[in-house]
């Protein structure tokens, strides 16, 4: 058994729309038969807001591809400038030291241990040295606590650099040189990603 509903309005029906659920088709707009400039204005309406969405999308598109376009030119440019960064890198380290070794800021006997851990046997060793660190060696080879210093030959070199040292062994010579550590730091910078 079916019935029939029946609604009675006061005014006329001028525009209607589905809703819960439905989807409104923004193509095709309800007439309002009563005011046919509303009907213009919701077409006006409805192409402004279209219009406004391409450009929208356009301009996330191009700024998409700008910012695409920028990480390729800084990628280009730091692989670019790879090795003058390094080579910067080297000559800041550099004046740095320079500076500290000008200074009397570093500890040679720290430096000739270092050296000593290379050498391939800890006998017959000769250490050249700057006539200025030569004196702080002796002094510190004469010290009971001297650990390493104790068994080699302190030799002045005026040849070498302060903060620097030439190792001589039976089995070959190992130099500890400020200009050697700075040139291998320069290529390690360089292969680093």
């Amino acid at each position: 058994m079916s019935q029939t509903l029946t609604v009675h309005l006061e005014r006329p029906i001028t525009s209607a729309r589905i809703l819960d659920g439905y989807n409104i088709n923004t193509e095709s707009l309800v007439t309002d038969s009563i005011n046919p400039a509303a009907n213009t204005e919701q077409v006006k309406l409805k192409g402004n807001l279209k219009t406004q969405g391409h450009m929208y999308e356009e301009l996330c598109q191009t700024l998409q591809g700008l910012v695409a376009k920028l990480n390729q030119f800084y990628d280009q440019i730091f692989a670019e400038q790879k090795e003058e960064i390094a080579k910067l890198s080297v000559e800041i380290a550099r004046k740095i030291l320079m500076r500290k070794i000008q200074d009397g800021d570093y500890e040679i006997e720290s430096i000739v241990k270092e050296t000593l851990k290379n050498a391939p046997t800890h006998q017959d060793l000769i250490v050249h040295l700057n006539p200025e660190d030569l004196a702080v060696c002796q002094k510190a080879q004469a010290d009971k606590d001297s650990g390493n210093l104790a068994n080699i030959k302190l030799v002045a070199d005026p040849n070498i650099g302060r903060a620097e040292c030439v190792l001589e062994s039976p089995k070959g010579i190992i130099k500890s040189l400020i200009e050697e550590h700075l040139e291998q730091i320069g290529k390690a910078l360089e292969k680093a990603e």
